[in-house]
């Protein structure tokens, strides 16, 4: 489940990363941040290709929940430096957080 959640919310970010950044409320004109939404959204996809094709899917989902969990941790400190970016990095951290506690069930 946590496979194709994530691989939907890739592939919006791929095809539409403007309008999920602004359905969050983040400012899209932001330096970078289109660009760093798309690249993110190619991750979550390669992420649910080497889940979904992996041979041991419970071995493959706890390495996507390892990586998910350290994708956390990492918008949480780019909120708590990067005023501008806040919104974005706290609605990535939370998606994040989600998909890794979805994968470790």
């Amino acid at each position: 489940m946590s496979t194709a959640l994530g691989a939907a919310f890739g592939a919006a970010l791929v095809l539409q990363p403007r309008r999920i950044l602004a359905l969050t409320g983040t400012d899209p004109d932001l330096p970078g941040v289109t660009t760093a939404a798309r690249i993110l959204g190619a991750r979550h996809l390669a992420q649910a290709a080497v889940v979904a094709s992996a041979p041991s899917r419970f071995r493959a989902a706890r390495w996507a929940a390892w990586v998910d969990g350290l994708h956390a941790a990492s918008m949480l400190a780019l909120a708590a430096t990067a005023p501008d970016y806040r919104r974005a990095a706290l609605t990535s951290a939370g998606v994040a957080g989600a998909l890794s506690a979805a994968a470790s069930m």
